[in-house]
């Protein structure tokens, strides 16, 4: 099915995977802000998210069937440039009204949140239902944003999806990535053991995006992630057997040995409701096979 899809957040380290992912079979215009990453090979627009009158401009000539809206600041903690107005500006009010703007123009939204809005000491597994206490920055404004989304209208998607794993294209990067060039140079990797996701990849995590994007759904909150609870310690042990690598060089440590970071213990998904609707999902395994088959 051929749609016009904006997808905001173009240049990082999913939505570049996105990119790539829904220009296969639809119109797409993706946005960035700093970087351009990908973006140069697809139609592209570089965009101040949090100006109103430049994102309604963009809509009203795109005309958007779906926005998968991913443009936010990640980092748990602001960074020393930064502070909460800014990222309460960027993740929330930016995305109150890029919710406005899809109601006016009748544009499906597909919310990017994480699994990180839940409580992270109240069991594993967790369903959409469960209890949401986001211990970071970050986490609450996500929150935020999917309480703005739900006050403005019903034809959005939240998808809250878990720790995302990869290699990250162009500039961009994640936790797995350096792990990989580290384990592949023959370099000790500390690692978490005593905080439990259920990770999914980049890649596979794009394909899903858009699989629910264009089904007939509406007004849900579903958690997009893997379908095995474990530790970054135990994707370390799972990388090294795919790959090879020496599993001696993994040290595992605490959650409580790195000052000032949130302690999120266990955030991992219940995925019987992304299952349900007939999303089939692939191991750990399977993925970092295709990963390293790629790289």
């Amino acid at each position: 099915m051929n749609r016009k899809i904006l997808i905001t957040g173009g240049s990082g380290l999913l939505g570049q995977y996105l990119n790539i992912e829904c220009s296969s079979k639809n119109k797409i215009l993706t946005c960035y802000n700093n970087h351009i990453g990908n973006c140069n090979m697809f139609q592209n627009q570089k965009i101040d998210i949090t100006d109103f009158n430049e994102m309604r401009v963009l809509f009203s000539s795109f005309e958007p069937e779906i926005v998968i809206h991913t443009a936010a600041i990640t980092n748990t903690n602001p960074l020393p440039d930064q502070n909460s107005k800014d990222v309460y500006r960027i993740n929330v009010h930016a995305t109150k009204n890029i919710a406005e703007l899809c109601e006016t123009t009748k544009a499906k939204l597909i919310y990017i949140s994480t699994d990180l809005v839940y409580a992270g000491y109240r069991g594993s597994m967790l369903k959409e239902d469960a209890k949401l206490i986001p211990v970071s920055l970050y986490a609450e404004t996500k929150l935020m944003s999917e309480q703005k989304i739900k006050e403005t209208f019903d034809n959005y998607l939240i998808l809250r999806t878990a720790l995302l794993y990869g290699i990250g294209l162009s500039h961009s990067t994640c936790h797995f990535n350096k792990m990989n060039d580290e384990l592949k140079n023959e370099n000790e990797v500390t690692l978490f053991a005593d905080q439990f996701r259920t990770p999914i990849s980049l890649k596979e995590s794009a394909k899903i995006i858009l699989q629910l994007s264009q089904l007939d759904i509406i007004d849900e909150i579903i958690n997009v992630g893997g379908i095995e609870r474990v530790s970054r310690y135990e994707l370390g042990q799972i990388l090294c057997s795919v790959a090879g690598y020496d599993k001696s060089l993994l040290t595992k440590n605490s959650l409580y040995d790195v000052p000032h970071l949130p302690k999120v213990e266990d955030v991992s998904l219940n995925t019987d409701k992304l299952q349900s609707v007939g999303i089939k999902l692939k191991t750990i395994e399977e993925n970092i096979l295709e990963i390293i088959h790629e790289n």
